[in-house]
Order: structure tokens, then sequence, then C-alpha cells
């Protein structure tokens, strides 16, 4: 494991180790340079890979300690008494049982940000429901904007969950720390999927609002109805992104296709857009993705490749600015935003649970003989990978 790099070292986080957001939130933390050590129970807990490859579980090291345990439950505050922040992604109430909640903690360590990342958020009539990404995001009205008119279609689970949830975490954390510089004081961060993803379709709000929303798929500038906002086939059954809003961009974009203005129609004549979008699709119908690429490429007609996968990574322009990583031959995206003179870095592969717990308690004051104490216990587990 790399030593912290980026604008946030020398800031501790504890972790308490769950799925999806919170993960991702404490990814995002450990590679702009945060002390994170990860929580888990042990065994882990429920895996969509092996740990090893979980690319959510890179660049930071990982205890298993039995929260259920008094040993383990002042494992964990002794972390937090030694931590700016602790970030935990469990259903309401469920810290507070095992006596690691906001109340039991800050009472350690009132300078202590304690980050919750939950889909509901701690209050409301939902709060002690399940749910995932397209649940939050279908109460939030985001979902219902989201596809062709015949009916709504889930964005994977960057909406809610990585979008809504992650980086709102994130910036609550950052807000409460920057807070804290003149109080002295931390606080509690309530961090909602729900909330999150609201906020993110703020401005489609204010559209609505504005009467220059209808809602409804397939009826609104940015929802694909607009011909000159959308996808198109190719000859190769491949696709390309258009995104010619203004009218400079428009005009580059009837040009690279070959297709008369005037024969065309005004930009903004929703009526004409059906018969717009057919032109334009039978023109891009005519070549291959990469031929249409070629073409475009050195204008501002915002017309792109839509890239796999596998093939994003290999774009010139992602490699120039290393926006992947190659870890163990399969690429991952690098650590985001860059800074001038604090750069983060990726500082570890992903650890299985419980994989550094010797090193890690260690680390954060723990004496050796007492480690060993608490392995003997079991109230903290070393997995057998080992170092």
């Amino acid at each position: 494991m790399l030593p912290p790099s980026g604008p946030l070292a020398g800031t501790r986080v504890v972790e308490l180790a769950g799925l999806g957001p919170a993960p991702y939130a404490c990814l995002l933390l450990a590679e702009l340079g945060a002390d994170v050590v990860r929580v888990d129970r042990p065994g882990g807990g429920t895996q969509l890979v092996p740990p090893e490859r979980d690319a959510l579980g890179r660049s930071r090291p990982s205890v298993a300690v039995d929260l259920k345990s008094p040993a383990g439950r002042d494992v964990a505050l002794r972390l937090a008494e030694r931590a700016d922040v602790l970030v935990e992604g469990l259903r309401p109430g469920v810290t507070e049982r095992l006596g690691v909640g906001p109340d039991d903690v800050l009472a350690r360590n009132p300078r202590l940000v304690y980050a919750r990342m939950t889909g509901w958020g701690q209050d409301g009539p939902l709060a002690d429901r399940a749910g995932h990404d397209i649940n939050y995001l279908g109460l939030t009205g985001a979902l219902h904007a989201i596809g062709p008119a015949e009916a709504p279609v889930p964005p994977l689970n960057i909406g809610a969950d990585f979008g809504g949830g992650a980086l709102f975490l994130v910036v609550g954390v950052l807000a409460a720390l920057l807070e804290r510089q003149t109080s002295g004081r931390g606080q509690v961060v309530d961090a909602a999927m729900v909330d999150g993803a609201s906020s993110l379709v703020t401005m489609v709000y204010g559209l609505l609002a504005a009467g220059a929303w209808q809602d409804r798929r397939a009826a609104n500038l940015l929802d694909g109805a607009a011909p000159f906002y959308g996808t198109y086939a190719c000859a190769d059954g491949r696709h390309v992104a258009v995104g010619a809003i203004e009218p400079q961009f428009h005009a580059q974009l009837l040009a690279g296709l070959g297709i008369d203005p005037r024969v065309h129609g005004g930009q903004l004549d929703v009526a004409g857009w059906p018969e717009q979008r057919a032109r334009i699709a039978a023109a891009f119908a005519t070549r291959s993705r990469d031929e249409w690429a070629e073409a475009f490429a050195g204008t501002d007609a915002c017309v792109t490749p839509v890239l796999g996968l596998t093939e994003a990574p290999q774009h010139p322009h992602l490699t120039a600015r290393g926006t992947f990583a190659d870890r163990g031959g399969h690429p991952e995206p690098a650590p985001a935003p860059r800074f001038s003179r604090t750069p983060g870095a990726v500082r570890g592969a992903p650890r299985a649970p419980g994989q550094d717990t010797r090193t890690a308690l260690a680390a954060w004051g723990f004496g050796e003989d007492e480690v060993a104490g608490l392995l003997e216990a079991g109230a903290v587990v070393q997995a057998e990978r080992g170092e």
C-alpha cells in the first residue's frame, strides 16, 4: 500500500464496510490522499466479484472486526478516536445498536465528522425500507425522465448510488471538515441518495417550472426527442452520439452529413423533429461508426463514437490524459479530479476483508501484544491471505 498522496494527506478516515456508494466515497477519499482504514466484518460481506477484483476496494487496507463483541466494538471506537471522519452505509439505527452510533463516537471524539450514507435518509416513512438505485431514482422524477417514450430505462446505478449518493457524501464530508476549522467541532452528515439524485435534476425542475420541459419522456431537448441530441446507428450496427445544440454546431453537423439546411428546416421546429431525425438517421446509416468519427474529427459538430467499456480506455484522448490506469492487465478509472501540486494516486490493489488487520491496527496506534490478544479473543481477524 503506497503512502498517502494528495490534498487530503493527513486526514484519517474510518470506513465501516458496506456496499456501493459508501465504498466508492471512501475510495475517492483514499485516492485524494486520506488515510482510510476499512473495518470489515470477519469473513466479509456480500461480494459481486472476488475481493481481488473489486475495484471499489482498492487503495486502503482492511481490518476485520467483530463489532458485535465488546472488545471489537472498543476497537472501532478507538479507531474513531484517532480519526477525522467515520463513514458508514448501514441502515438507520444499526450503528446505534452496535454501540458505534454518532452519540457513542462523538462523545469520545467531538471533532469527528460522522458521515452516514443511505438510500432513503435517516428519517422519513421509507427510512427503514430496503432499496436500490432504481428505487431511489424512481422516487425523484429523474428515472421517469430517462429513456424512450415506452418505458423508463435505469442509467446503470450511477444516478442515485454513485452520483446522488457517494459524490454528495464526499461533498458533505469535505464541507464539514472545512467548517470544523472554524468551530472546532464535528457533526453528522446525513447523505441520502434520494436527496442527492433529486439535486442532480435541479435544472430539469427549473425548466419544468418555466414551461420549457414536458413531464414525459422523449419530448424534450435533452431526452432524445431533439434530432440534434441523441444517438444514431451506423452501417456497422454501432452508434455515434450527437450533441449539436448550439446553432453553429448544428450547422456543422448538417454540413458533415451532406444535408441541405434549407430542406432540413428550422432547428427548433419541434413539429419537424421526427422528419429531421429520420433524415439524420438515414445519413448516419450509410457509413460505419469509425468512419463517421473520422469524418467529424477536428470539427465542432459534437459527434463522437459511442465506445464500449473495452474500447474506451484505448481512445487517444483518454490515453493522453491517463484517464484509465492498468491494474493486472485490466483497465480501471484513475483518480479524479486532477491537482497541480498534490496529485492523488491509486495506492494499492483491492484487499480481502481482514487482510491488513495486524499492520493497519499497528499503524493506528495499537500495540503488537494488544493486537495479538484481540486476535486470540476473536475480536479481530487476520485473513489467511496475509500481508
